[in-house]
């Protein structure tokens, strides 16, 4: 199967027009009318993902994170960004990102999260002017009020995250719950502007958790954490509309942060 064919159906569902202007999401190693017989899907690509592809005859790896973001002068396998491009280029693998075009699709990153952890009535949090329906994060309510803590409890568990970061438990209960996958600090006043008692997402500084006199509970899970879902997302989309083409999700894609407890 040609690489258009493949990246055509990612990108019916997250146009590259709606990545930021900062990103570099779509096809980073190889062209368009190259042929390929199987893809790996994973969080980054990384020299264990590049062994995984490899040892499953995978010729394609598509991950949420876009490998190089910024541009290269060298390529003298200085770093792992320069090693995993050259390795890639040698052993003929394509290289593909959905970013933050995944992450403002409708049905996207952050849907997909809030429905794993059984948030419903979803509605953007942040829209963006792009197109309609398209934005980051979302906001929701559970079936019932909830003890915050018993949440963050069950958030830990449902997506294995090795520690939560939180503000002061501004309130006794929650039930409309804001959150956005990825770094996003920059979502707090749109969580306050929709009532909600509870913003999940990842990447908080300091000062970004002193929030409980304006009522919101702010907590961090994690980048990786926050988007891993991005696999399955994808492995959703491309077995749904690509039937005989072989996709694996990645068993060796895994968090960089290590957590000492």
């Amino acid at each position: 199967m040609l690489i258009r064919e493949i990246t055509d159906v990612i990108e019916r569902f997250a146009p590259l027009g709606w990545q930021e202007s900062y990103d570099n999401a779509g096809l980073v190693v190889g062209r368009a009318d190259d042929e390929v017989h199987r893809a790996l899907l994973a969080v980054d690509v990384t020299e264990e993902v590049l062994d995984e592809a490899e040892a499953e005859g995978c010729d394609m790896v598509i991950t949420h994170h876009p490998l190089v973001f910024h541009a290269m002068k060298r390529f003298n396998s200085a770093d792992p960004v320069q090693r995993c491009v050259e390795r890639a280029i040698r052993s003929r693998i394509a290289l593909y990102a959905c970013h933050t075009n995944l992450d403002s699709a409708p049905g996207g990153m952050s849907w997909r999260l809030a429905e794993m952890l059984g948030i419903g009535n979803l509605r953007l949090l942040q829209p963006s002017p792009v197109a309609e329906d398209v934005g980051f994060g979302v906001v929701g309510e559970l079936p019932e009020a909830v003890d915050p803590l018993e949440f963050l409890r069950f958030i830990r568990k449902r997506l294995e995250v090795g520690a939560i970061r939180y503000s002061d438990i501004a309130r006794s209960e929650v039930r409309r719950v804001a959150l956005c996958t990825g770094a996003g600090a920059s979502l707090i006043p749109d969580a306050l502007r929709a009532g909600a008692g509870l913003y999940i997402t990842a990447d908080l500084r300091y000062n970004d958790f002193m929030t409980p006199d304006k009522g919101l509970i702010v907590a961090d899970i994690g980048h990786f954490e926050s988007e891993y879902c991005a696999i399955q997302l994808l492995f959703d989309v491309l077995s749904k509309n690509l039937r005989t083409f072989a996709v694996r999700k990645s068993e060796r894609s895994r968090n960089p942060v290590n957590y000492l407890l």
